[in-house]
């Protein structure tokens, strides 16, 4: 745009200067490919300082994993072992005789069903006593930690010997105090099963109490006072307003405890005489240590050590989709 400035008898056109917001902004050229040098050389940043635990992590899982799958699809038993006969290639023929075989089925179901019982018994238990945590003076949450920690930091064989002796029919000091007489807990399969679960949360619970406790803690004040002024019960407020909030850590615990159950041995090998009366407390784990060791079925015991792996592999999945998926919520 210009203007007339008109001086004598001429016009002469002065130009109007043009806005600043008018003037386009000037863009560095973009580099070949869209990557700057510094982006592409920050890229393998992470890979360098994560290459020390790779190499550790690849020593320690990737080769055992490789050989029990290999040992899984060949014909390895005692024979094998010692060199009497020869070792030959069956492929999935060692599974097609797993998953045939009726026991190994019941195994799996008990396995899953146990597991299942463990993890929301001890997700309770956990979240339960991370609210008391919150809702108790500095003293009794302080002893309470204490115990908690204590519980978690025992040895799980000794752990499961101590409940063994605790319930123990002749000298334990709970059928005393119940007045069950010479009630024995590892002879029935549900009792033993209970017992069993007992333990596993006792030892287990800590690990969700802490985590939850910590959660909570995280929790503004103001959205707990604002749902209470609201009327809003501690079952409301817990279900409403702490739960979705704790979500993630919900997911993080729950993961953990479905890897820990699933994978039970010293438990069930300790406090039911290696998996009870005619194996009727046998888990997957103890399961494969009996084929594997006691009957000298390598193949099977490494085939049922690969179909575990790989259950545990989905359920991690399943955990890192919900994380992700979570990440991209927020």
């Amino acid at each position: 745009m210009a203007t007339n400035v008109t001086t004598g008898s001429a016009t002469t056109p002065t130009p109007t200067p043009t806005p600043a917001s008018a003037t386009p902004p000037v863009r560095p050229p973009r580099p070949a490919g869209g990557r700057g040098p510094a982006r592409s050389a920050g890229g393998w940043t992470p890979w360098l300082y994560l290459a020390p635990a790779l190499v550790v992590l690849a020593g320690l899982l990737v080769y055992p994993v490789w050989q029990l799958g290999l040992i899984s699809v060949l014909e390895y038993t005692q024979a094998q072992v010692s060199g009497g006969e020869p070792t030959t290639f069956r492929g999935l023929d060692n599974y097609a005789e797993l998953f045939g075989d009726p026991r190994f089925r019941e195994v799996l179901a008990v396995t899953v069903v146990f597991a299942a019982a463990c993890v929301v018994s001890t997700l309770a238990v956990g979240c339960a006593l991370a609210v008391l945590l919150t809702r108790v003076r500095a003293l009794p949450r302080l002893l309470l930690m204490l115990a908690a920690l204590g519980a978690w930091a025992t040895p799980a064989i000794t752990g499961s010997t101590v409940w063994v002796f605790l319930f123990d029919p002749d000298f334990g000091p709970v059928n005393k105090v119940l007045g069950l007489g010479d009630f024995s807990w590892t002879y029935n399969r549900y009792s033993a099963f209970a017992l069993v679960l007992f333990e596993v949360v006792w030892c287990s619970f800590p690990f969700v109490m802490v985590t939850m406790y910590a959660g909570i803690r995280a929790i503004p004040t103001e959205v707990l006072e604002a749902a209470a002024l609201d009327g809003a019960s501690s079952w409301r407020i817990w279900r409403s307003v702490m739960a979705p909030m704790l979500r993630p850590i919900l997911v993080v615990v729950t993961i953990q405890s479905i890897i820990w159950d699933f994978k039970i041995f010293t438990q069930i090998y300790v406090m039911t005489g290696g998996g009870g009366i005619a194996g009727q407390n046998l888990v997957l784990n103890v399961y494969a240590y009996q084929v594997a060791f006691a009957s000298s079925q390598y193949s099977l015991g490494s085939a049922i050590g690969i179909v575990m792996l790989l259950i545990l592999l989905a359920v991690t999945l399943v955990y890192l989709r919900l994380l992700r998926r979570r990440g991209e919520e927020l």
